[in-house]
């Protein structure tokens, strides 16, 4: 009996704390924006998710910042903004682009890590001043967790991910009391799924947005999978194949003047010779072959011997690591306008990818800084960026073909017209190419009179476009003209 009492003792010990409410801090904050004092509130905490008999299952970081003075909240647009992955926490759209605070690169490209020490500082671009702004964490990133990993998921999923941020999104109206301001959906990549995903499912429960900005957006994954069977990628990705050569100056003269007429030609072929070509598999002929060869060497920089000995089909990786082989460099995936270097410049595929690798150690350590020190949070919780999902992504029954949230997109849009979407695109992105975002807005099969409702912007940089300060501009004017 005694060794009885001494096991559950141990069960006991092992079982998890129980998750408790989280009072929220808040501190107050002024910035100039414009030439303009901006004043400003910080909340920063925790958002219980709760199971059907009241336990808190679950909780969810989020830091809401909400300007001040603002007597009637009903004028107040509320934007609610998440980074993608899955499994990345919002600090690359709250560092980078939106939040009162930013980390600036060491040069005005954004094409190199900076010099550590990093440092913040007031971001004259933030959309502070259009909106107020709550940046969310999903289960598993950044400080949000599960009550236990077997419990995580159940959030580790397309439908789980939807559902939560969802649950979420409620919770935040409910106890802000924000039911009746105009409401907007800001994701990046994997975000752009969700963002999707939300707009189909919180109008069904009565919330409907106003807008929603997809950063470097990603909607069907058909787009992206380079797999067997499937030459889609393979044609949607040579005009970001052609921009990157473009930078890294690997076109012939007279594809090297003008990125947009350059662009505009090797769309037309992507689209048209080089999608049939791809069509005809072992049916293509001699002659039709080294035709398109010749052509993908002109809008690639890449020998026309390579291209033969890979079928006419460029894989992404094997682009990053070929395109600037003969400097012993790559180029990045998230920006190609990166080079990397890696250790055996004759391996296949990089060790790395560069544009990543430049940006995670400023982000992690000046986020870490800056919620401590300026907003106030204290744990000692590893921030989670990238490993805090511990299984693999549950797909649903889309992960047996190609996961597509566009069509929960346009019944989102079917069911409220008034819904206007912002769609931002960098031509240096080679995660979600901005040719393959045109290509799913083409084929969501929308209703003519909501088909106005979409518009986009491409911008001279990567998937972070926001690194590149021309392009950080560019993209607070666009989405404050979207959101005014």
């Amino acid at each position: 009996m005694a060794e009885e009492t001494k096991e559950e003792a141990k069960k006991e010990e092992k079982k998890p704390v129980p998750f408790v409410d989280e009072e929220p801090i808040v501190t107050h904050h002024e910035m100039a924006v414009g030439g303009k004092k901006l004043k400003y509130t910080a909340t920063t905490g925790r958002m219980p998710l709760r199971n059907a008999i009241d336990e808190i299952e679950a909780q969810m970081f989020y830091v809401a910042y909400t300007k001040d003075d603002v007597e009637d909240k009903s004028n107040r647009p509320v934007i609610f903004a998440y980074n993608g992955g899955p499994g990345s926490p919002a600090l690359w759209l709250h560092l980078g682009a939106i939040g009162p605070k930013r980390i600036p690169m060491d040069d005005e490209d954004g094409c190199q890590m900076p010099k550590p020490p990093f440092k913040l500082a007031d971001n004259e671009q933030t959309w502070l001043d259009v909106a107020d702004l709550v940046f969310i964490d999903p289960v598993g990133t950044g400080y949000s967790r599960s009550h236990t990993e077997e419990l995580g998921a159940k959030y580790w999923g397309l439908k789980g991910d939807i559902e939560s941020v969802g649950e979420f999104i409620r919770l935040f109206l409910t106890r802000f009391e924000r039911w009746n301001s105009p409401l907007y959906l800001a994701g990046e990549s994997y975000g752009t799924t969700r963002s999707a995903g939300l707009a189909g499912y919180l109008i069904d429960r009565g919330i409907a947005f106003n807008g929603i900005v997809l950063v470097s957006s990603i909607l069907n994954f058909q787009t992206a999978r380079f797999v067997k069977g499937n030459d889609l990628p393979y044609v949607l990705f040579l005009p970001t194949y052609t921009a990157t050569a473009f930078y890294h100056g690997k076109l012939l003269k007279d594809l090297s003047t003008d990125l947009q007429s350059t662009l505009k030609q090797v769309e037309e072929f992507a689209m048209g010779e080089y999608q049939a070509a791809l069509a005809k598999g072992d049916l293509l002929t001699d002659k039709e072959r080294q035709t398109i060869i010749k052509k993908l060497a002109r809008f690639t920089g890449l020998s026309t011997t390579y291209l033969d000995y890979n079928d006419l089909r460029i894989h992404i990786w094997s682009f990053c690591k070929e395109l600037c082989r003969d400097e012993k460099r790559t180029v990045g995936r998230l920006d190609s306008r990166f080079k990397g270097i890696d250790a055996k410049a004759g391996a296949e595929h990089p060790e790395h990818d560069p544009s990543m690798t430049a940006l995670m150690a400023p982000y992690t350590a000046m986020f870490n800084h800056y919620v401590r020190t300026t907003l106030g949070y204290k744990t000692d919780l590893p921030y989670e960026i990238f490993g805090g999902v511990k299984k693999p992504w549950d797909w649903g029954s889309a992960g047996e073909g190609h996961p597509d949230t566009s069509e929960a997109l346009r019944a989102a849009m079917a069911k409220n017209p008034y819904m206007k979407i912002y769609i931002a695109s960098g031509y240096f992105d080679l995660a979600t190419p901005y040719f393959a975002t045109e290509f799913t807005v083409a084929h969501m099969e929308l209703d003519p009179t909501v088909r106005g409702n979409i518009t986009t912007g491409e911008y001279e940089s990567g998937h972070m476009m926001y690194v590149h300060e021309p392009s950080l501009q560019k993209l607070k004017e666009d989405v404050a003209d979207f959101v005014k």
